[in-house]
Parts: C-alpha cells; structure tokens; sequence
C-alpha cells in the first residue's frame, strides 16, 4: 500500500516522469508497424497513425490483415513493398472487392511524373478495356471478354495499349473504356500467345495479379530533400497541413538542427496540460484513498457540538480513510434513498457493513444527528444495529450492520415478483410481527421514545434469517416519555404512508400514532400483494384497497390461502390489524404494545373496526 508520505516525492518525480513520456512520444524516425504480414516503413506509414512518411505514401491497414494504397480516391491492394528496389506491387482492389468472371475496372490510373511520389516501373504495360459495346470490334488485338456479356447483345473488350485510337473507341458506342497497367509479361501471355506464368491463364488473372510502381528514393522535394541530408524523416503535421522533420533531437520547420519555434511552443503546452492533468489525478487519487479534502461543512461546528454533547452515546467514530477503506472505494452500490447513497463494505474484523453515505443538502445536517441520536439509544432485535459513523469535511457516513437479504420492497412489493422473491404467508405474518415488535420498543420500550415517521417497505431490511429491522431514522423525532404530541416542522414521510395528522392538523396532532398509520398500510400492502390474483383486479389497486378489503375480508381470507385454515386466520388477522391501525382519526388507533398483542391473540377475540376509512 502507498503512504501518504510519499506524496511530496511523487509530486517531485511526476515532472520529470511526465518530460519522459513526451519526449519518448515524439517520432525520432518513422517506427516500422506491420500489417498482415508485411512491414510497413518509412517513408510510408499509416495513415492517421503516423506523421512520418513521404505525402502520398500513406497505407491503410484494414483489419490488420489488408494493405491498402489509396490514390486518388481509389484503392489498390498492396501485395509487396521492396524496400531495396524501392517498389510497390499493387492491383486494383476493385477486382477483389467484386470477384467475377468479368474484371470490371471503373478507374483509370494516372499519375502525374513531374508532382507525383510513385511512377509506373518499365516493367509496367497499359491495357485498355472496353465494356458494354453497342458494335462488335475486329481489331485484331482484341479479346473479347466472354464473362461480360450485357443487355441486347452487348459485348465487352481487352485491348492491348494503343491498339485503339480515340475515333474508334467512340464509333463503337461503347459505354465505358478504362486504361489500366498491368506486368507486361502477364499482358504477352494474353496478346502474343507466349506460354502463362506463374499459372495465369485468362485476364482476369493478369487483371487480378496487378503491377508495380516506383517511388522516388530520394525525394525531389527541395524540402524533404534537405529534411532527409540533415539526417531527418520527412513528415507532415497539423493534419497533413505543416511539413516537418522529424529529428534525434524532436520535430523541426525544415531540417535537423533548427528546431521549429512552433513546434517548441506546442511541446511546451503539451507538457504544461499533461503534468496538470496528472496532478488533477494524483490529488483525486490521495483524495480517494486518505480523504485529504481541504474543506469543511458549513453544518460541521454544529454536529460536533452535538456528538461532544453526546459523545457517551453515540458509537465508533470513523475517518473518511477509514470508510473508503472498508467500501474499496464505494465499489459495490447497494441502493439509493432519499438521503444518499448505501454501498456494502467490511470492517477489518471482518464484519460485513452496510455504509450510507448521507448527502449534504439537507439544510443543517439534521438527518445526520436524528439518525446519530436515534439509533445509539436503541438495543432490538428488530431494530438496525449502528455499528460506527464518520464525520468529516463535508462527508458523512452511518455504518450499519449489513442486511444479506436486503428490504422488504424487494420480497413483497416487487412488480416482477417471482417463485423466489415471494414470501410464505406464515412469513410474512412473521414479518409484520417483529415490525411491531421494533415499533413498540422505539415508542415506550427505550430511554428516550422515538418516532420514525417514514415507516416503508423500503426501510424494513431482512437479515439471513428474513427477521426484520426498521432502519433510517433520518425523519425521526425524540421526545420525553411523558410527551405525546410531537412538534414537526412540515410533513414528513413518504406518500401513500403518511399519516393525515402529519399533513394536516384537521385531522389531530402528529404523535407515535403517526407510525401506527404508515405500520397499518404497510401490512395492508402486504397482504395485497402476496396475492397475485388480486392485483389483477381493478377494483383492488392500491388505491381502492383497504376500502375494497374491508367489504370483501371473509372471501378474500379463504381465496388467498386456497382454504386452509390456519393460512386463512393468519391473513385475517393481518387484515384486521391494518384496518384498525389506518383509521384516520389518531385516538382511534390502537398502540403498537395493543397492535402486538391483537396480532398474537386469537383471531376470533379481533372485530373490524368502523368503516371510516380515506379514499
């Protein structure tokens, strides 16, 4: 592992390291590259990989196994380059493209000698084609191509160079006439009759093995010229647009000794934006790996204040160090909720930690010392176990003891519920008591009463044993055993769970029967949603639900647990319980400690409560 007292050394040697680099990637010479097979040097290169290399004499190299010289707008295959002879052997790649019985070429080759960096060789003979022809030809040096036979009796030609003149050609109303170089040993084989070599038998095979092409050894480019005397590459920048020489020494304006001001200028910014680039991501490397963050939250001074207040409380205190350790960097994401991020970590026992990383825009960090605050007075079974914090900057950690089988959204309210994420009811049933049971021990059971006010599937996690704890106290309120109204500063909660009384204080005030509300919508979710054939009903959605439960309880008892008793009490039950816990009027809830006992009575003893219901 690096020490962060390495950072001053790393900081001295990241210029030097960064000079290196650049000087190593400046072309003191054209580096060879090859291409299926065949080396490629200079002076060529290729293109838009290079700079090196004579204009003109760049290759394409497609999918490393194809080399290809483009020249003027068209493509010719290479098959060879001879570096000593300084010669090329190429053919139209046309002809390999569309392989047919009939070579159909659609470019002439012209090179213009007195600009142009290749030339024909003497090695190198024109023929001339001509296709689709209205009338038939009688010159004697005419094959006729028997592969090309066009509509209404149209016939195509070969010709040898210069056994056609310009009048005949156009007399014969033929479509097209292309002059290409083919070797001229292979040209005799066709024209002369002299016996085929190397197997070449017809002309699409003189055609196919194509002809050569000289470039110039020595450029006759004054520039390039003096390039190449000075011991420079000759080469081209800025998109092909600047000449330069590429030297021992880095690139110049036009030979080895003089170095281009320019060119200085570029090599200088290049290496100013590298070694600040790098020191961007060595400081985000020392800021990822020791937390070395140079600011601090504006709510700081004031959590600490808190947590000295309370320092016999709340439990370990952790770095920021510390939680990128555990969570390598925040490498594995175990969800996301209101209040931020929760990824999954270890500590150095061992111990498996689930690590919420808290978003610093909530105001004055309240989230952050209700959950501090409200968890360290707890000890349940059925309450998430803070292991740890972390306060640093403006970074803020809770560290809980890692849930295996996640919350209960995913098992009961999943909208692609399968075979393996559906609960028994006697599960479920299990479920909803120890929630109760949590709730009961956060109301009456610790020093301080607590209420949770976003009581969700959400925040129900399952450990190995799917027993349940209510986790995130970020919306929770403490008050004294003797209080029973709660003073909130607006409502709280998440829709669909939220208490009347929490959003208007026509229906009452907000208190610990605020919890019981969003317990008894809980249920009455999983009740409906351990049924798949309810959902498909319309009269049965969510909205319509505890409404439509409450006229159809018996039926629906019998149907959801395929008529077995034991199965059909527990839902009643179930059922009964939420209809008692989601009445509006607070003082007509039961308490959660009334809410334990109804769910371990008899279901017989339990009676619907009054059809007062929200629509």
């Amino acid at each position: 592992m690096v020490d962060a007292s390495m950072a001053p050394l790393l900081l001295i040697l990241l210029p030097a390291l960064v000079l290196l680099a650049v000087a190593d990637a400046l072309p003191p010479s054209c580096s060879n590259v090859t291409c299926g097979g065949q080396v490629v040097q200079y002076p060529f290169s290729l293109l838009n990989e290079s700079d090196c290399g004579y204009p003109g004499l760049g290759l394409v190299c497609e999918d490393n196994a194809t080399l290809i010289l483009p020249v003027k707008s068209h493509r010719y295959r290479v098959f060879s380059i001879d570096y000593n002879a300084h010669t090329i052997s190429v053919s139209d790649d046309d002809v390999y493209v569309f392989p047919t019985s009939c070579p159909r070429l659609h470019t002439n080759l012209t090179i213009d000698t007195t600009s142009s960096w290749l030339q024909l060789t003497p090695s190198d003979s024109n023929i001339t084609f001509l296709y689709n022809c209205k009338r038939n030809v009688s010159l004697s040096s005419a094959v006729e191509l028997s592969g090309c036979q066009g509509n209404g009796g149209r016939r195509s030609y070969v010709l040898a160079d210069g056994g056609i003149t310009a009048v005949e050609a156009y007399e014969l109303e033929c479509e097209e006439a292309v002059v290409a170089p083919v070797l001229d040993m292979h040209k005799r084989e066709v024209f002369d009759g002299l016996p085929p070599a190397n197997g070449s038998v017809g002309v699409e095979d003189v055609v196919r093995a194509g002809f050569e092409l000289m470039y110039n050894a020595h450029s006759q480019s004054q520039q390039c010229g003096g390039c190449e005397r000075s011991g420079g590459w000759c080469g081209q920048t800025d998109g092909g647009t600047r000449f330069t020489c590429f030297c021992d020494s880095g690139p110049a304006a036009d030979r080895c000794g003089h170095v281009n001001k320019k060119t200085t200028i570029d090599i200088v910014a290049s290496t100013s934006s590298l070694l600040f680039l790098c020191l961007l991501i060595l400081t985000f490397f020392f800021t990822c790996k020791y937390g070395l963050l140079p600011f601090k939250s504006k709510n700081e001074p004031r959590i600490e204040s808190f947590l000295q207040k309370n320092g016999n409380l709340h439990p370990k205190r952790y770095s920021y160090a510390d939680v990128k350790r555990m969570t390598k960097c925040f490498a594995v994401k175990l969800g996301q909720g209101g209040f931020g991020a929760v990824y999954k970590g270890n500590l150095s026992n061992g111990c498996q930690v689930a690590v919420k990383m808290l978003k610093d825009t909530k105001g004055d960090g309240e989230e952050f010392m209700n959950e501090v605050a409200s968890i360290s007075r707890t000890s349940h079974v059925n309450v998430v176990t803070l292991l740890g914090f972390c306060l640093e900057g403006s970074k803020r950690a809770l560290i809980y003891e890692y849930m295996p089988n996640g919350s209960l959204e995913r098992y009961a309210f999943s909208s692609s519920m399968n075979s393996e994420n559906t609960l028994s009811w006697e599960k479920l049933f299990d479920i909803a008591i120890g929630i109760a049971r949590g709730l009961e021990y956060l109301h009456r059971g610790c020093n301080t009463r607590i209420v949770h006010f976003d009581i969700k599937p959400h925040n129900i996690l399952l450990d190995q044993d799917f027993c349940p704890k209510i986790s995130d106290f970020g919306l929770a309120k403490l008050c004294l055993n003797k209080e029973s109204a709660i003073s909130i500063g607006g409502a709280r909660g998440t829709i669909g769970y939220i208490a009347p009384e929490v959003y208007s204080k026509l229906f009452g005030t907000a208190s610990s029967k605020s919890d019981v509300y969003s317990y008894g919508m809980m249920v009455l979710e999983m009740v409906g949603a351990r049924d798949h054939n309810i959902n498909a009903d319309s009269k049965s959605s969510s909205q319509y639900f505890p409404q439509w439960i409450y006229e159809h309880v018996d039926e629906y008892c019998i149907s959801a647990s395929e008529i077995n008793g034991e199965t059909t009490e527990l839902v009643r039950t179930m059922i009964v319980v939420g209809l008692w816990c989601i009445q509006v009027i607070p003082t007509d809830r039961p308490t959660m400690t009334r809410v334990v006992e109804m769910l371990e009575s008899s279901t017989s003893n339990l009676e619907l409560p009054p059809k007062v219901l929200l629509s």
